[in-house]
């Protein structure tokens, strides 16, 4: 398969970079900065230098002509101010969205947050980040022409991968490491039956294999 990433020098999209690349599949990362392309070909990413804050719908779907699936890992990042979780978190996966649809690409993974709610009330920047999270899985969400998966994770560390992952429509509270994350990823693009969920991920027991397969079987 050939899958595009947006924000494809994020911590979590480098990992899923490797990953990917190890599975044999042809991996494209739309980063900003061109500095960065470097890191992602170390990663065996091909480079797509875009800015998805001022991209056009038409520029964003020729990113993803010939794609077969397309992952938003994309956000503001720590420090960036409310402003920015709005055009990043929220706006610019739902451009990246219109343009899966138009250029033909229907598989579409949305890395969310756990919390995400286009009505989470609060005046912090994280709650902005929450209702930014929150509204760009409602807008996903609602296209029947997409075949989505929303991922929402956990609190995110940098630690090894586990032994095991817990994956479900609702999990609790937890921790997951980017590595299991990136990789429940590619498993998620790799079986069929997984789209159309909003899935929750901490670290668990399962492997990841076992646990995307659970939940296709249990849908």
């Amino acid at each position: 398969m050939r899958i595009v990433i947006a924000g494809g020098h994020g911590q979590i999209a480098l990992r899923l970079e490797r990953v990917l690349a190890r599975r044999g599949h042809e991996v494209a990362g739309i980063i900003r900065n061109p500095e960065q392309a470097d890191e992602l070909r170390a990663a065996g990413a091909e480079p797509v230098v875009l800015d998805l804050e001022s991209a056009s719908v038409e520029e964003t779907a020729e990113a993803l002509r010939g794609a077969d699936a397309a992952v938003f890992a994309a956000g503001a990042g720590p420090g960036s101010t409310t402003e920015r979780k709005d055009t990043v978190d929220r706006a610019a996966a739902v451009l990246f969205a219109d343009a899966a649809e138009r250029a033909g690409v229907l598989r579409y993974v949305i890395v969310s947050s756990m919390g995400a709610d286009a009505n989470h009330e609060g005046d912090g920047v994280f709650d902005a980040y929450l209702r930014a999270k929150g509204a760009a899985d409602d807008d996903v969400r609602a296209r029947e022409g997409l075949d989505w998966t929303v991922l929402r994770p956990g609190a995110l560390t940098n630690d090894d991968a586990m032994a095991g992952v817990r994956l479900a429509k609702s999990t609790g509270r937890g921790e997951v490491t980017r590595e299991d994350v990136a990789e429940v990823i590619a498993e998620l693009l790799a079986t069929p039956g997984t789209g159309k969920l909003t899935l929750e991920l901490i670290g668990g027991t399962t492997p990841v294999a076992d646990a995307v397969k659970e939940v296709a079987e249990d849908r």
